[in-house]
């Protein structure tokens, strides 16, 4: 659940309106709704109660330090995937200890200044990664702890832009290869094996796969108990999906309930790494309608043109995602079939086509619904548009968490050189 509703016909995020941000911050802006997050990590964790885990909120969904700091306040770590996700986490006061980190391409640089921070595991994709995070590590007179992240060839029945558990996948090692790449991180001087990971890929919205997935790795964990190497960490990454749309993703409970089944008392902590399913309907996209166009003839299209673009969020544009499109101000107006689309030069630039939608007028306020999570984290200048404000609301009041880009913004690091005459 989350906490946009409306009120007397007006949408509020909590217990604060909708328009009096637009008015006072700007459009297009992103609101989050802080009893939201709270009830959604809160309510993961919980439904892990018995089983040792933790929670490591997958930063690359929605990675405000706002953000971070809460759930860092309520027991959580982060799961990372770059020395600049590295760089917030620590900001937001994530302990060391509760950082993860994943990504199949981790540089030296980035390597080293995870080693410094003394995070808890890497994932290790490669055995040439895991070549020189040893050597990086001998160097600095450390051992690096590390999982290695198991491909399971199983299929999360997904987006294929967004599965990650399949042999033509890029990500992690080859189930049949792990035990060998296990023995030789053993024997390296500059490693201490941990865990064992694996991540599938994300929007699942069926515990299927990812029980599956459980299965083949206690096979694993016992193949290498035969080796003699005890493992500390089970990490089952994230991927558990929301509704968007029509979807009807397990509640976090089932999706713990089912996890718990496939260990089958097995004794190992469990890393956990959600993202969407905290973040995703904790937050909204609103925008301002700028124009209106089209015509009731055959074959005419009508399109409502607003003031954020595939710029501020790219989801419908590069996977075909699906938004739900709310009037901000509610009323008993007609519907019609439009586009819902923004002001850049691109085709591809529409937030909705082909919608049944309430008739919208220039001036109108919308909010473009579960944008919480891969929403602002993928903005981009695309065009020389500056990036939105973030805002997060608690209870009757909000706070702004990131000032609207200008356009200074856009130039700083530029700079014109002496050309030659």
């Amino acid at each position: 659940m989350h906490y946009f509703n409306y009120k007397n016909n007006e949408m509020y995020c909590e217990e604060f309106p909708l328009a009096t941000i637009a008015a006072e911050v700007g459009t297009p802006v992103y609101v989050y709704s802080l009893a939201t997050l709270e009830r959604h990590f809160t309510a993961f964790d919980r439904a892990f109660d018995g089983v040792d885990h933790m929670v490591c909120f997958s930063v690359k969904s929605c990675s405000n330090i706002a953000l971070l700091r809460l759930f860092g306040s309520l027991g959580g770590g982060a799961d990372i995937i770059s020395g600049g996700e590295l760089f917030r986490a620590l900001k937001a006061g994530i302990p060391s200890q509760r950082i993860v980190y994943s990504g199949p391409g981790k540089t030296a640089k980035e390597i080293r200044a995870a080693l410094e921070a003394d995070i808890l595991i890497f994932n290790i994709e490669s055995p040439q990664e895991l070549n020189l995070i040893n050597q990086i590590a001998r160097d600095m007179g450390k051992k690096a702890r590390i999982s290695i992240r198991v491909n399971p060839d199983v299929d999360p029945k997904t987006h294929p832009y967004i599965s990650t558990g399949l042999k033509e996948n890029k990500f992690g090692i080859g189930y049949d290869q792990a035990v060998e790449v296990y023995l030789m991180a053993n024997d390296l001087p500059g490693i201490q094996v941990s865990g064992v990971s694996c991540h599938i890929g994300s929007q699942m919205i069926d515990t299927g796969p990812i029980q599956d997935s459980v299965a083949r790795l206690i096979k694993l964990l016992d193949a290498l108990k035969g080796h003699g190497l005890e493992l500390t960490y089970l990490d089952l990454g994230g991927g558990l999906g929301i509704s968007y749309d029509s979807e009807e993703p397990p509640e976090p409970f089932e999706y713990a309930e089912a996890i718990k089944e496939s260990l089958g008392g097995y004794n190992i902590n469990l890393i956990l790494e959600p993202g969407r399913v905290i973040v995703g309907n904790a937050g909204i996209l609103l925008t301002q309608v700028l124009y209106t166009k089209g015509g009731e003839g055959k074959g005419q299209k009508n399109f409502v043109i607003v003031d954020a673009a595939m710029n501020d969020l790219i989801r419908p544009s590069l996977y075909g995602s699906y938004h739900a499109i709310k009037p901000v101000v509610k009323d008993d107006r007609g519907t019609r079939k439009m586009d819902i689309v923004g002001p850049i030069c691109e085709s591809g630039d529409f937030m909705a086509k082909d919608r049944d939608l309430p008739i919208f007028e220039p001036g109108e306020l919308m909010a473009v619904m579960s944008a919480g999570a891969y929403s602002f984290v993928m903005s981009s200048n695309y065009n020389s548009r500056p990036r939105p404000a973030e805002v997060l609301v608690y209870g009757d009041e909000y706070f702004i968490i990131r000032q609207r880009e200008e356009y200074e913004d856009l130039i700083r690091g530029e700079s014109i050189p002496e050309f030659p005459t």
